[in-house]
């Protein structure tokens, strides 16, 4: 029920879209100085969520409920390109690292809402044909 009045708005997806991506940019570019390179239960959860709503927003605002997997995957690399220009614009942060980790942990939050996304798409278009 959100999930469709998202889709029904997506000018306002989109904003939130970009306004997520930005966030993610903020949040890499700030300085952590003495913090040891360890992952913690915090760090995850950050790095899962924060990707999870950045995809599932980039697919409700451009795919607007609609059946079209060609746009999901390209929504899912958008996605996982933006994870790895992430990780490497921490490599030149002073105080961060770039970690395959946070990569991967990026990377599943993206999948789940990539799969829970396309699970929505089926419900829904299966349910207007009945």
């Amino acid at each position: 029920m959100v999930v469709g009045w998202f889709e029904k708005h997506y000018k306002l997806s989109s904003l939130i879209t970009v306004f997520g991506a930005v966030a993610i940019f903020y949040m890499s570019s700030l300085t952590f100085e003495g913090v040891s390179y360890t992952t913690n239960i915090n760090s995850i959860l950050y790095h899962f969520f924060a990707f999870f709503f950045f995809a599932s927003f980039l697919y409700i605002s451009s795919l607007k409920g609609k059946k079209k997997y060609s746009f999901l995957i390209l929504a899912l690399i958008i996605s996982l390109l933006y994870a790895i220009l992430d990780e490497f614009h921490q490599f030149f942060v002073p105080g961060r690292n770039s970690s395959i980790v946070d990569f991967f942990i990026d990377s599943l939050g993206i999948m789940l809402a990539s799969m829970i996304y396309a699970i929505r798409i089926e419900f829904v278009n299966r349910k207007i044909k009945e």
